[in-house]
């Protein structure tokens, strides 16, 4: 699961830096509000993919998707990108899990099969 969140929230980094190039156009917000928002959810992406398996990693993340698709306030694009990229995040978190239980499942069965291996000695 780790892999598939960490891409995602890797392809959202660059879209909110490009969201915050697009918002400063807007001559009603400072640059330095601008980029205030923008760079503390950039640095929240990046921090989110060292901490997606901890106990809250996925809701952190979920919280990041909603603000995603709520920065359409201020640039319309974002309803778009951000419904994208949030169902980018359930598919990234619902078959990252599947993945994740395959692979322990199937190292329980080379295990076993090691285990009842009989001693070539």
């Amino acid at each position: 699961m780790r892999t598939l969140c960490a891409s995602t929230l890797i392809g959202e980094f660059f879209v909110i830096g490009f969201a915050g190039l697009v918002a400063m156009k807007d001559p009603d917000l400072s640059m330095a509000t601008v980029w205030t928002v923008s760079g503390i959810a950039m640095f929240l992406s990046v921090l989110l993919c060292g901490v997606i398996t901890r106990p809250g990693g996925v809701a952190l993340g979920w919280a990041l998707q909603v603000a995603l698709i709520a920065a359409g306030l201020v640039v319309p694009t974002m309803y778009f990108l951000g419904a994208i990229f949030a169902a980018l995040w359930w598919a990234s978190v619902h078959y990252g899990r599947k993945i994740d239980e395959a692979k322990a499942r199937f190292a329980a069965q080379a295990e076993a099969s090691a285990a009842s291996a009989p001693d070539p000695a």
